[in-house]
């Protein structure tokens, strides 16, 4: 799954549950699992399988019900340019998460360090000046939640084949309107070409 998907999907499962009512997300989560044998928490992480049982549901209004859970949880900006779209954070607790990641110093050096180019976990530490043993738990905290993402290889000098993160957003921005925070981000291209919500639902 990519990270833009692990960040979504931490919102998916109770918007869903809330704008579809409690009957109608049983009976989502029975058919999810008679058909391919997962449920439903499995299901936003592998968001095909949950599209194709909207479907079947909702047929083609399946659409639109998916559209209007993701915009409870983020807007895509309209754009000509797809690659270098803006996303509006609608969902509050994805909001903290970004916020409290980039509130972390540790953390927002670590992004800072892979917002241009993937580095090896290593490299990454070093370059942001963060002692191995708490500087590993933070990345790893950061990959968890979708906000690194896997970008490549490189092959350490004992011949290991070891993976480079990179930062899931190019640009994030910060606004403060009528006592509320409004939260934007600019997704990587990859990021945004590897996500099947996106890909099924918002290009």
């Amino acid at each position: 799954m990519s990270g833009l998907d692990t960040l979504i999907a931490r919102s998916l499962d109770s918007t869903i549950r809330e704008n579809l009512g409690e009957q109608t997300y049983q009976k989502l989560e029975r058919r999810l699992f008679e058909r391919h044998g997962i449920g439903f928490t499995q299901a936003v992480e592998d968001f095909r399988k949950l599209d194709s049982v909207l479907r079947e549901f909702f047929g083609n209004g399946a659409e639109g019900v998916e559209r209007q859970i993701i915009d409870k949880i983020m807007i895509l900006e309209q754009s000509k340019r797809q690659e270098k779209r803006w996303i509006t954070i609608e969902d509050q607790s994805l909001t903290k998460l970004i916020l409290e990641s980039l509130g972390d110093e540790d953390k927002k050096n670590i992004l800072n360090a892979v917002i241009d180019e993937s580095r090896i976990i290593s490299d990454i530490l070093e370059t942001s000046r963060i002692p191995q043993t708490s500087g590993y738990r933070k990345v790893n905290t950061l990959i968890q939640s979708g906000m690194l993402i896997p970008e490549g290889f490189a092959t350490t000098h004992d011949g290991k084949r070891v993976t480079k993160y990179r930062s899931v957003f190019e640009n994030i921005s910060i606004e403060i309107e009528k006592n509320k925070v409004i939260v934007k981000v600019q997704p990587t291209k990859e990021s945004l070409k590897n996500s099947h919500i996106m890909q099924l639902v918002c290009l």
